[in-house]
Protein backbone atom coordinates (compact mmCIF):
# COMPACT_ATOMS: atom_id res chain seq x y z
CA UNK A 1 0.00 0.00 0.00
CA UNK A 2 1.37 3.22 -0.78
CA UNK A 3 1.58 6.02 1.61
CA UNK A 4 0.99 9.68 1.03
CA UNK A 5 1.84 12.06 4.50
CA UNK A 6 1.02 16.05 4.53
CA UNK A 7 0.18 18.64 6.62
CA UNK A 8 -2.84 19.90 8.11
CA UNK A 9 -4.69 22.51 5.20
CA UNK A 10 -2.47 20.90 2.94
CA UNK A 11 -3.33 20.01 -0.81
CA UNK A 12 -1.62 17.22 -2.98
CA UNK A 13 -2.31 15.01 -6.08
CA UNK A 14 -1.79 11.66 -6.36
CA UNK A 15 -1.40 9.91 -9.62
CA UNK A 16 -1.68 6.00 -10.08
CA UNK A 17 -4.67 5.57 -7.84
CA UNK A 18 -8.48 5.27 -7.75
CA UNK A 19 -11.10 4.94 -5.46
CA UNK A 20 -12.94 1.30 -5.64
CA UNK A 21 -16.22 0.59 -3.80
CA UNK A 22 -15.55 0.29 -0.69
CA UNK A 23 -13.48 3.86 -0.48
CA UNK A 24 -16.83 5.50 -1.65
CA UNK A 25 -18.82 4.00 0.89
CA UNK A 26 -16.94 5.14 3.89
CA UNK A 27 -16.33 8.44 1.84
CA UNK A 28 -20.38 8.95 2.01
CA UNK A 29 -20.09 9.91 5.84
CA UNK A 30 -20.35 13.72 5.91
CA UNK A 31 -18.64 14.01 8.93
CA UNK A 32 -15.47 12.14 7.54
CA UNK A 33 -15.45 14.19 3.86
CA UNK A 34 -15.86 17.65 5.88
CA UNK A 35 -12.56 16.84 7.74
CA UNK A 36 -10.64 15.43 4.32
CA UNK A 37 -11.28 16.42 1.04
CA UNK A 38 -10.46 13.90 -1.55
CA UNK A 39 -11.43 14.73 -5.50
CA UNK A 40 -11.16 11.90 -8.77
CA UNK A 41 -9.25 13.89 -10.90
CA UNK A 42 -8.70 12.09 -14.82
CA UNK A 43 -5.65 9.57 -16.00
CA UNK A 44 -6.46 7.71 -12.13
CA UNK A 45 -5.10 10.80 -10.02
CA UNK A 46 -6.51 12.10 -6.82
CA UNK A 47 -6.45 15.32 -4.91
CA UNK A 48 -6.17 14.95 -1.37
CA UNK A 49 -6.88 18.01 1.01
CA UNK A 50 -6.21 17.80 4.88
CA UNK A 51 -8.26 20.02 6.90
CA UNK A 52 -7.45 21.18 10.56
CA UNK A 53 -7.15 17.62 11.57
CA UNK A 54 -4.29 15.11 12.27
CA UNK A 55 -4.77 11.36 12.06
CA UNK A 56 -4.78 8.51 9.50
CA UNK A 57 -6.99 7.47 6.34
CA UNK A 58 -6.90 4.42 4.40
CA UNK A 59 -8.46 3.58 1.35
CA UNK A 60 -7.51 0.20 -0.82
CA UNK A 61 -4.59 1.45 -2.38
CA UNK A 62 -3.47 4.46 -0.32
CA UNK A 63 -2.83 5.50 3.20
CA UNK A 64 -3.37 9.33 3.90
CA UNK A 65 -1.76 10.49 7.06
CA UNK A 66 -2.10 13.84 8.34
CA UNK A 67 0.95 15.26 10.65
CA UNK A 68 0.27 18.12 13.03
CA UNK A 69 1.30 21.29 11.98
CA UNK A 70 1.47 23.30 14.80
CA UNK A 71 2.90 20.71 16.79
CA UNK A 72 6.09 18.29 16.31
CA UNK A 73 4.45 15.01 15.90
CA UNK A 74 1.45 12.71 16.33
CA UNK A 75 1.97 11.85 19.96
CA UNK A 76 2.14 15.81 20.62
CA UNK A 77 -1.66 15.27 19.73
CA UNK A 78 -2.14 12.57 22.13
CA UNK A 79 -0.47 14.58 24.84
CA UNK A 80 -2.58 17.69 24.11
CA UNK A 81 -5.69 15.23 24.49
CA UNK A 82 -4.47 13.88 27.62
CA UNK A 83 -3.40 17.73 28.61
CA UNK A 84 -7.65 18.37 27.75
CA UNK A 85 -8.38 15.53 29.98
CA UNK A 86 -6.82 16.42 33.06
CA UNK A 87 -4.17 14.07 33.28
CA UNK A 88 -0.80 15.98 34.24
CA UNK A 89 1.00 12.74 33.64
CA UNK A 90 2.06 12.92 30.18
CA UNK A 91 3.26 9.99 27.96
CA UNK A 92 6.38 9.08 27.98
CA UNK A 93 7.95 9.18 24.62
CA UNK A 94 11.07 7.06 25.50
CA UNK A 95 8.65 4.13 25.52
CA UNK A 96 6.53 4.69 22.24
CA UNK A 97 9.23 3.31 20.06
CA UNK A 98 7.59 1.45 17.21
CA UNK A 99 10.53 1.67 14.39
CA UNK A 100 10.51 4.25 12.55
CA UNK A 101 7.94 7.21 13.13
CA UNK A 102 4.68 5.55 14.69
CA UNK A 103 1.35 7.27 12.96
CA UNK A 104 -1.53 8.76 15.32
CA UNK A 105 -3.75 5.41 14.88
CA UNK A 106 -0.48 2.80 15.90
CA UNK A 107 -0.14 5.06 18.91
CA UNK A 108 -3.29 5.07 19.99
CA UNK A 109 -3.37 1.15 19.53
CA UNK A 110 -0.37 0.81 21.81
CA UNK A 111 -1.96 2.88 24.52
CA UNK A 112 -5.01 0.73 24.35
CA UNK A 113 -3.05 -2.62 23.98
CA UNK A 114 -0.79 -1.05 27.06
CA UNK A 115 -3.94 0.37 29.31
CA UNK A 116 -5.83 -3.12 28.85
CA UNK A 117 -2.43 -5.06 29.94
CA UNK A 118 -2.34 -3.04 33.14
CA UNK A 119 -6.02 -3.70 33.72
CA UNK A 120 -5.17 -7.66 33.69
CA UNK A 121 -2.64 -7.37 35.88
CA UNK A 122 -4.43 -5.07 38.25
CA UNK A 123 -7.34 -7.25 37.63
CA UNK A 124 -10.40 -7.73 35.84
CA UNK A 125 -13.45 -5.80 36.45
CA UNK A 126 -16.24 -8.54 37.63
CA UNK A 127 -20.23 -7.57 38.74
CA UNK A 128 -23.21 -9.54 39.12
CA UNK A 129 -25.52 -9.73 35.40
CA UNK A 130 -28.98 -10.84 35.28
CA UNK A 131 -29.42 -13.43 33.36
CA UNK A 132 -32.13 -15.45 32.24
CA UNK A 133 -32.16 -19.01 31.58
CA UNK A 134 -33.97 -22.16 31.59
CA UNK A 135 -32.79 -24.82 34.51
CA UNK A 136 -32.88 -27.99 36.05
CA UNK A 137 -33.43 -26.70 39.38
CA UNK A 138 -34.75 -23.33 40.20
CA UNK A 139 -31.83 -20.52 41.12
CA UNK A 140 -32.86 -16.77 41.45
CA UNK A 141 -36.39 -16.15 40.74
CA UNK A 142 -39.09 -18.73 38.94
CA UNK A 143 -40.70 -16.77 35.80
CA UNK A 144 -43.79 -18.21 35.76
CA UNK A 145 -45.52 -17.22 32.62
CA UNK A 146 -42.60 -17.65 30.97
CA UNK A 147 -42.59 -21.23 32.50
CA UNK A 148 -46.20 -21.73 31.90
CA UNK A 149 -45.85 -20.68 27.81
CA UNK A 150 -42.99 -22.91 27.27
CA UNK A 151 -42.60 -25.45 29.48
CA UNK A 152 -45.82 -26.40 30.52
CA UNK A 153 -45.76 -29.86 32.48
CA UNK A 154 -41.90 -29.81 32.26
CA UNK A 155 -40.50 -29.60 36.16
CA UNK A 156 -37.31 -30.92 34.32
CA UNK A 157 -37.34 -27.19 32.56
CA UNK A 158 -37.40 -24.34 34.76
CA UNK A 159 -37.45 -20.52 33.64
CA UNK A 160 -35.32 -18.63 35.91
CA UNK A 161 -33.89 -15.19 36.08
CA UNK A 162 -31.48 -15.03 38.23
CA UNK A 163 -27.82 -12.89 38.93
CA UNK A 164 -24.03 -13.85 37.97
CA UNK A 165 -21.14 -12.31 39.16
CA UNK A 166 -19.26 -12.64 35.49
CA UNK A 167 -17.05 -10.40 33.63
CA UNK A 168 -18.85 -10.47 30.61
CA UNK A 169 -19.76 -6.68 31.17
CA UNK A 170 -19.64 -3.16 29.00
CA UNK A 171 -16.43 -2.31 30.83
CA UNK A 172 -14.49 -5.13 29.26
CA UNK A 173 -15.83 -5.54 26.19
CA UNK A 174 -15.65 -2.36 25.00
CA UNK A 175 -11.39 -3.50 25.92
CA UNK A 176 -11.64 -6.48 23.81
CA UNK A 177 -13.17 -4.58 20.99
CA UNK A 178 -10.54 -2.42 20.57
CA UNK A 179 -7.96 -5.25 21.21
CA UNK A 180 -9.37 -7.12 18.41
CA UNK A 181 -9.21 -4.00 16.12
CA UNK A 182 -6.01 -3.13 16.88
CA UNK A 183 -4.62 -6.67 17.11
CA UNK A 184 -6.44 -6.74 13.08
CA UNK A 185 -5.09 -3.50 12.09
CA UNK A 186 -2.24 -1.97 13.27
CA UNK A 187 0.71 -1.32 11.12
CA UNK A 188 3.14 -2.21 13.99
CA UNK A 189 3.74 -6.05 14.06
CA UNK A 190 4.72 -5.57 17.67
CA UNK A 191 2.14 -3.92 18.84
CA UNK A 192 -0.32 -6.43 16.84
CA UNK A 193 1.21 -9.45 18.47
CA UNK A 194 0.34 -7.35 22.02
CA UNK A 195 -2.55 -6.65 20.93
CA UNK A 196 -4.13 -10.31 19.80
CA UNK A 197 -2.10 -11.25 22.92
CA UNK A 198 -4.44 -9.53 25.33
CA UNK A 199 -7.35 -9.54 22.84
CA UNK A 200 -7.58 -13.03 23.21
CA UNK A 201 -7.42 -12.85 27.22
CA UNK A 202 -10.38 -10.37 27.16
CA UNK A 203 -12.25 -12.14 24.52
CA UNK A 204 -12.20 -15.48 27.14
CA UNK A 205 -13.49 -13.22 29.76
CA UNK A 206 -16.24 -10.73 27.29
CA UNK A 207 -17.44 -12.82 24.65
CA UNK A 208 -20.19 -10.89 23.88
CA UNK A 209 -20.53 -8.30 21.26
CA UNK A 210 -19.73 -4.30 22.09
CA UNK A 211 -22.61 -3.76 19.69
CA UNK A 212 -23.12 0.53 19.34
CA UNK A 213 -20.27 1.90 20.29
CA UNK A 214 -22.23 5.42 21.43
CA UNK A 215 -24.95 3.65 23.47
CA UNK A 216 -22.01 1.52 25.33
CA UNK A 217 -20.26 4.56 26.04
CA UNK A 218 -23.45 6.48 27.23
CA UNK A 219 -23.61 3.48 29.78
CA UNK A 220 -20.65 3.62 31.47
CA UNK A 221 -19.62 4.51 34.88
CA UNK A 222 -16.77 5.20 36.13
CA UNK A 223 -16.62 4.71 40.07
CA UNK A 224 -13.63 3.53 42.97
CA UNK A 225 -14.66 0.46 41.64
CA UNK A 226 -13.96 0.40 37.97
CA UNK A 227 -11.16 3.75 37.65
CA UNK A 228 -8.45 1.58 36.31
CA UNK A 229 -10.59 1.15 33.54
CA UNK A 230 -10.88 5.37 33.05
CA UNK A 231 -7.77 5.74 30.44
CA UNK A 232 -8.69 2.44 28.68
CA UNK A 233 -11.87 3.41 27.55
CA UNK A 234 -10.77 7.19 26.75
CA UNK A 235 -8.13 5.06 24.01
CA UNK A 236 -10.81 2.76 23.44
CA UNK A 237 -13.67 4.80 22.41
CA UNK A 238 -11.13 7.37 20.48
CA UNK A 239 -10.00 3.85 18.15
CA UNK A 240 -12.89 2.51 17.94
CA UNK A 241 -14.99 5.65 17.07
CA UNK A 242 -12.27 6.73 14.61
CA UNK A 243 -11.53 9.51 16.43
CA UNK A 244 -15.16 10.90 16.64
CA UNK A 245 -16.74 10.55 13.51
CA UNK A 246 -20.01 8.88 14.23
CA UNK A 247 -21.06 6.12 11.92
CA UNK A 248 -17.70 4.16 10.99
CA UNK A 249 -18.34 1.91 13.86
CA UNK A 250 -19.88 -0.46 12.06
CA UNK A 251 -20.05 -4.82 11.59
CA UNK A 252 -18.15 -3.82 8.31
CA UNK A 253 -14.75 -3.01 7.56
CA UNK A 254 -15.13 0.81 7.71
CA UNK A 255 -14.34 0.62 11.75
CA UNK A 256 -10.55 0.02 10.84
CA UNK A 257 -10.19 2.28 8.21
CA UNK A 258 -10.01 5.87 9.81
CA UNK A 259 -8.90 7.71 12.96
CA UNK A 260 -8.87 11.60 12.30
CA UNK A 261 -9.05 14.10 15.43
CA UNK A 262 -10.55 17.47 14.81
CA UNK A 263 -7.69 19.74 15.59
CA UNK A 264 -10.44 22.60 16.48
CA UNK A 265 -12.48 20.95 18.84
CA UNK A 266 -9.44 19.36 20.37
CA UNK A 267 -8.31 23.07 20.79
CA UNK A 268 -11.00 24.80 22.20
CA UNK A 269 -10.30 21.44 25.10
CA UNK A 270 -7.05 22.50 25.71
CA UNK A 271 -7.69 26.34 26.04
CA UNK A 272 -10.23 26.13 27.96
CA UNK A 273 -8.22 23.42 30.48
CA UNK A 274 -5.02 25.63 30.43
CA UNK A 275 -7.31 28.90 31.45
CA UNK A 276 -8.25 27.19 34.02
CA UNK A 277 -4.91 26.11 35.30
CA UNK A 278 -3.96 29.68 34.91
CA UNK A 279 -6.86 31.24 36.95
CA UNK A 280 -6.48 29.51 39.56
CA UNK A 281 -5.76 31.15 42.70
CA UNK A 282 -6.30 34.72 40.47
CA UNK A 283 -10.08 34.94 42.26
CA UNK A 284 -11.45 34.73 38.25
CA UNK A 285 -13.99 32.32 37.39
CA UNK A 286 -13.67 30.90 33.61
CA UNK A 287 -16.98 29.98 32.75
CA UNK A 288 -17.08 27.00 29.35
CA UNK A 289 -19.58 27.82 26.39
CA UNK A 290 -22.15 29.85 28.83
CA UNK A 291 -25.03 30.86 26.59
CA UNK A 292 -27.03 34.05 26.39
CA UNK A 293 -30.22 33.95 24.48
CA UNK A 294 -30.93 37.66 25.63
CA UNK A 295 -28.60 39.45 23.71
CA UNK A 296 -30.31 39.06 20.28
CA UNK A 297 -33.83 40.04 20.07
CA UNK A 298 -36.56 39.90 16.87
CA UNK A 299 -38.10 42.94 18.16
CA UNK A 300 -41.63 42.11 15.97
CA UNK A 301 -42.25 39.54 18.49
CA UNK A 302 -39.94 40.32 21.92
CA UNK A 303 -38.53 36.74 21.22
CA UNK A 304 -34.56 35.44 21.65
CA UNK A 305 -33.65 35.44 17.96
CA UNK A 306 -30.44 33.17 18.36
CA UNK A 307 -27.98 32.52 21.04
CA UNK A 308 -24.66 33.91 21.83
CA UNK A 309 -22.02 31.08 22.86
CA UNK A 310 -18.50 32.74 23.53
CA UNK A 311 -15.94 29.64 23.96
CA UNK A 312 -15.13 31.19 28.07
CA UNK A 313 -16.18 33.81 29.87
CA UNK A 314 -14.33 34.72 32.44
CA UNK A 315 -14.94 37.24 35.82
CA UNK A 316 -13.67 38.38 38.40
CA UNK A 317 -12.86 41.82 40.18
CA UNK A 318 -9.78 44.05 40.12
CA UNK A 319 -9.47 47.05 42.16
CA UNK A 320 -13.37 46.14 43.61
CA UNK A 321 -13.97 46.88 40.37
CA UNK A 322 -16.08 43.60 38.13
CA UNK A 323 -15.27 42.36 34.97
CA UNK A 324 -16.13 40.12 32.52
CA UNK A 325 -13.78 39.46 29.52
CA UNK A 326 -14.90 36.85 26.66
CA UNK A 327 -12.06 34.53 24.97
CA UNK A 328 -12.86 33.11 21.97
CA UNK A 329 -10.40 29.81 20.98
CA UNK A 330 -9.31 29.61 17.78
CA UNK A 331 -7.05 26.98 15.64
CA UNK A 332 -5.69 29.04 13.22
CA UNK A 333 -1.79 30.81 13.24
CA UNK A 334 -2.64 34.53 13.42
CA UNK A 335 0.46 35.69 14.25
CA UNK A 336 1.36 35.85 10.39
CA UNK A 337 -1.78 36.94 8.92
CA UNK A 338 -5.24 39.49 9.66
CA UNK A 339 -7.75 38.27 11.44
CA UNK A 340 -10.58 36.90 9.16
CA UNK A 341 -13.76 38.83 8.97
CA UNK A 342 -15.95 36.40 10.19
CA UNK A 343 -13.86 35.68 13.65
CA UNK A 344 -13.45 39.85 13.79
CA UNK A 345 -16.96 40.30 13.55
CA UNK A 346 -17.94 37.35 16.22
CA UNK A 347 -15.09 39.22 18.58
CA UNK A 348 -16.61 42.30 17.94
CA UNK A 349 -20.44 41.14 19.36
CA UNK A 350 -18.93 39.28 21.93
CA UNK A 351 -16.95 42.29 23.03
CA UNK A 352 -20.49 44.74 22.67
CA UNK A 353 -22.64 42.43 24.53
CA UNK A 354 -21.02 40.08 27.00
CA UNK A 355 -17.78 42.66 27.70
CA UNK A 356 -17.46 44.47 31.23
CA UNK A 357 -14.57 46.86 31.69
CA UNK A 358 -13.27 49.29 34.02
CA UNK A 359 -14.96 53.12 33.23
CA UNK A 360 -13.04 54.01 30.19
CA UNK A 361 -11.81 50.90 28.95
CA UNK A 362 -13.45 49.96 25.73
CA UNK A 363 -15.33 47.07 26.29
CA UNK A 364 -12.82 43.79 25.18
CA UNK A 365 -12.59 40.24 23.55
CA UNK A 366 -9.65 38.33 23.69
CA UNK A 367 -8.94 35.73 20.66
CA UNK A 368 -6.37 33.35 21.90
CA UNK A 369 -4.38 30.96 19.03
CA UNK A 370 -1.77 29.04 18.82
CA UNK A 371 1.91 30.44 17.76
CA UNK A 372 5.46 31.56 18.74
CA UNK A 373 4.85 34.14 22.32
CA UNK A 374 7.63 36.35 21.13
CA UNK A 375 5.38 37.39 18.14
CA UNK A 376 3.82 40.62 17.95
CA UNK A 377 -0.30 40.67 19.11
CA UNK A 378 -2.59 42.09 17.32
CA UNK A 379 -5.00 44.54 18.61
CA UNK A 380 -8.06 45.84 16.52
CA UNK A 381 -10.10 48.65 17.46
CA UNK A 382 -13.93 48.97 16.73
CA UNK A 383 -15.16 52.65 15.97
CA UNK A 384 -17.86 54.30 15.72
CA UNK A 385 -18.53 57.20 12.78
CA UNK A 386 -17.64 59.63 15.36
CA UNK A 387 -13.66 58.36 15.81
CA UNK A 388 -14.89 56.91 19.29
CA UNK A 389 -13.63 53.25 19.96
CA UNK A 390 -16.51 51.35 20.91
CA UNK A 391 -14.55 47.79 21.10
CA UNK A 392 -11.50 46.41 21.05
CA UNK A 393 -10.20 42.65 19.70
CA UNK A 394 -6.99 41.61 21.36
CA UNK A 395 -4.88 39.03 20.09
CA UNK A 396 -2.96 36.10 21.92
CA UNK A 397 -0.95 33.33 21.05
CA UNK A 398 0.01 30.18 23.00
CA UNK A 399 3.09 28.07 21.85
CA UNK A 400 1.73 24.67 22.50
CA UNK A 401 4.91 22.58 22.98
CA UNK A 402 5.39 24.94 25.64
CA UNK A 403 2.50 24.35 27.49
CA UNK A 404 2.74 20.42 27.13
CA UNK A 405 6.51 20.17 27.58
CA UNK A 406 7.04 22.10 30.82
CA UNK A 407 6.98 20.47 34.14
CA UNK A 408 5.37 21.09 37.34
CA UNK A 409 6.95 23.13 39.25
CA UNK A 410 8.50 27.04 39.26
CA UNK A 411 8.70 27.05 35.25
CA UNK A 412 5.36 26.02 35.03
CA UNK A 413 3.76 28.48 37.90
CA UNK A 414 5.55 31.10 35.65
CA UNK A 415 4.33 30.00 32.42
CA UNK A 416 0.64 30.08 33.97
CA UNK A 417 1.51 33.46 35.02
CA UNK A 418 2.41 34.53 31.79
CA UNK A 419 -0.33 33.47 29.54
CA UNK A 420 -2.84 34.88 32.49
CA UNK A 421 -1.23 38.13 32.50
CA UNK A 422 -1.37 38.31 28.55
CA UNK A 423 -5.09 37.05 28.30
CA UNK A 424 -6.50 38.68 31.41
CA UNK A 425 -4.55 42.03 30.61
Amino acid sequence: MRTLELREYESRVVSGVRLGPADRALYANDQLSARIGIRELPAERLEVTASACVGVLRLDALEIRIRPKYLGTDLDVLRMMEYAAGRRDLLDASRMVLGGAPHLRDLVALLVTEECERILAHGVRRDYVTVEDDLRAVRGRLLVDRQVLRHHGRPDRLACRFDEHDGDIVDNRLCAAALSLAARTAGSSTVRARARRAATRFAQIAPTPLGDLRAAWESLDHHRHNAHYRRAHRWAALLLGGGGIDGLFTAGSLASRALLIDMNALFEAFGTRLLREAADGTGWAVREQSRHRGVLLDERTGRSYGEVRPDLLLSGTVGGVPQRLPVDLKYKLYEHKKLTPSDTYQAALYAHALARQPPGVPPTCVLVHPGDTSAARQSVAVRRFDGAVSARIRTVSVRLPAVLGTPEGAERRALLRKVWSAVAG
